[in-house]
């Protein structure tokens, strides 16, 4: 029984030293030892001989570890440097002697010496050992939570790979929508653009038809006039005038008598009339034929329309007024919503135009300086250009965006005419000698003259540059264009007569009172005075600060021509004396902005102007 116990204690403590721990077996040994002693389980020599079996299994074990690859390479980490290097002879020799010492376990000569080494080598990569199992329990938790940390990639990364595959699938869908209503676009697109060539085609059968029905118009009339006309020389040739012969001696003895106002032979004072002979009866036909082709002709109006109104035919009358120069301002209003473009004085003086982007024209009453609300024409569909009296001051013509001219009456502030036809911006209207004549000009690079009876074009002229303004005189017109030239055309054919360059673009024309010279402002900062006479530019007003703000910045010369007036960029005015060829003055401070356009009254005592801060301003 006591050699099955000490068999399996020693059985357990090799355990021990297999597992490593050495000094735990040893001293569990040591224990059990003493233990059996007082027990008499064993004697003292059964007793050392097993603890020398236990220290020469130790020693076995050590030296088989010690010949076997080490650790660190057996579980692929990069050998371990230890904390101290271990002292004493070299490791192969104390292998040497460990291997002796076990063969010849009674050498005690070497067996202190060497045991002593041995267990500090023990001891020394025992604490190796235990750092190296604490480095692999660190590594063991990194990689834990590495592979914790990989887990929740995967989880992103199916979660992302799930949303992406969503948002293909969705992708997909959007761009089966978008092909869908690309083709969609494009369908409507060519349906719009085969209603835009619709609607063109549309416009000039309209024209065409407008103009055969003016045509079959002014022939119906033309032939009723000549009706009337051959009526009225038929009458005229059935018309018998008598002439008595009397003799030669009583026709002088009259003649005497009535050139002393002597009386007759009835007692009355004969009276001289006229001498009529038998020559001038003879021309009765020929002075009747002249007498109706006049009367007939003073009744023309519209080109060849016919109208009972005596005043259709209007000329302008020049003034003989002194301008004033303005020094001060008399009045300022916020005219629009938006930007004005366009202001004019109408022709008896008393009331003032407006027209801006907000597409409404404004009337002021100008009364003792005074700007008041009178009147607001609607019904424009686009931002107002230009605005032009008629010379009776009755209608108002207005240039538009919407590629159109508009005619309001003053008396109701209705709409009276719609002139279509331009396929661009129309930049001028002005009326003619007539005020149912028109002219228009345009940046489709055509100028149109109109019948606003008819509310139909009379005739087109094309340009190879687009217009920025234009003036009519009696057989002429004169247009300035973008591609820096004014050109003269001749109003009874399409010809340009004549072409005068400049060095900038034409932003605005003004014709004197006298129709002998003519105002350009261009974008070379400079306004030219042109003799129509000559067809020549004549002089030449530059002035330090003054800068033409845009395309449609207007300058306009004043009633008598003494002077010419412009806004500049900075909202300054600049007045030239045409006479002298210097700058008269200037009128800071007031327009906060550019100045687009200026207005000179007729009565030479107010100018009005504008700006693109929504301001008019009367100065006196």
């Amino acid at each position: 029984m006591a050699k099955q116990m000490r068999a399996c204690t020693v059985a357990h403590m090799k355990r021990f030293v297999v597992a490593g721990y050495h000094d735990e077996a040893h001293t569990k040994a040591t224990e059990i030892g003493k233990l059996w002693r007082a027990t008499g389980l064993c004697s003292r020599q059964e007793a050392t001989k097993d603890n020398k079996l236990l220290e020469k299994s130790s020693l076995e074990h050590f030296i088989a570890k010690l010949q076997t690859k080490p650790w660190d390479e057996q579980q692929g980490l990069p050998p371990a440097r230890p904390t101290q290097e271990p002292s004493g002879r070299d490791f192969d020799e104390v292998l040497h002697s460990a291997q002796r010492l076990v063969k010849n376990p009674r050498d005690h000569t070497l067996q202190p010496e060497i045991i002593n080494e041995l267990a500090i080598r023990v001891c020394e990569w025992h604490v190796l050992l235990r750092a190296k199992d604490a480095a692999l329990e660190e590594q063991r938790s990194r990689l834990a939570a590495l592979g914790g940390q990989l887990s929740d990639l995967e989880a992103q990364r199916r979660g992302l790979r799930g949303q992406a595959e969503e948002r293909s699938r969705r992708n997909g869908a959007l761009k089966g929508a978008y092909e869908a209503l690309h083709g969609r676009f494009c369908q409507r697109d060519g349906e719009l653009r085969r209603a835009s060539e619709r609607g063109v085609e549309l416009l000039r059968q309209l024209m065409q038809q407008k103009t055969a029905v003016a045509e079959r118009e002014n022939r119906r009339i033309e032939r009723a006039r000549q009706a009337r006309l051959a009526k009225e020389l038929k009458k005229a040739t059935r018309t018998v005038l008598s002439i008595q012969a009397e003799p030669k001696e009583g026709k002088v003895d009259k003649q005497k008598r009535a050139s002393q106002n002597v009386p007759d032979e009835n007692g009355e004072k004969l009276v001289r009339r006229p001498f009529r002979s038998a020559s001038a009866t003879s021309m009765t036909l020929t002075r009747y034929v002249d007498v109706f082709k006049g009367l007939f002709d003073s009744r023309l109006k519209r080109g060849n329309s016919v109208s009972s109104i005596s005043t259709d035919r209007c000329y302008s009358i020049p003034y003989s007024v002194v301008s004033c120069l303005p020094s001060s301002v008399s009045d300022m209003q916020e005219a629009h919503a938006s930007e004005v473009n366009a202001v004019k004085f109408s022709p008896n003086s008393s009331l003032l135009a407006t027209g801006g982007v907000d597409r409404l024209i404004r009337l002021w009453n100008v009364a003792g300086g005074r700007l008041e609300k009178t009147q607001v024409l609607q019904g424009a569909n686009g931002s107002i250009t230009s605005i032009e009296f008629d010379p009776l001051g009755a209608y108002v013509l207005a240039a538009t965006h919407n590629n159109a001219a508009q005619l309001w009456t003053l008396g109701d502030c209705q709409c009276k005419e719609v002139l279509t036809g331009h396929t661009d911006k129309v930049t001028a209207a002005r009326f003619r000698s007539t005020q149912w004549q028109a002219v228009t000009g345009s940046r489709d690079r055509t100028v149109r003259e109109w019948d606003l009876g008819q509310g139909a074009c009379s005739r087109t002229i094309q340009v190879f540059s687009y217009c920025n303004d234009l003036v009519c005189c009696d057989s002429v017109l004169v247009s300035g264009h973008h591609d820096k030239t004014i050109r003269f055309w001749d109003s009874r054919a399409p010809l340009c007569t004549q072409v005068i360059p400049v060095d900038g673009k034409v932003t605005s024309l003004s014709l004197s009172q006298d129709q002998m010279h003519l105002l350009s402002c261009s974008r070379d900062n400079a306004l030219k005075v042109i003799d129509l006479r000559m067809q020549s530019i004549q002089q030449v007003f530059r002035a330090e600060g003054f800068k033409c703000g845009s395309d449609g910045t207007k300058a306009v010369f004043s009633p008598d021509k003494s002077y010419a007036l412009a806004g500049s960029a900075d909202g300054t005015l600049f007045l030239w004396n045409v006479k002298t060829d210097q700058l008269e003055g200037r009128l800071p401070g007031v327009h906060r902005s550019s100045v687009n356009a200026v207005a000179w009254v007729p009565s030479g005592t107010y100018i009005g102007s504008v700006d693109r801060c929504k301001t008019v301003v009367l100065w006196r």
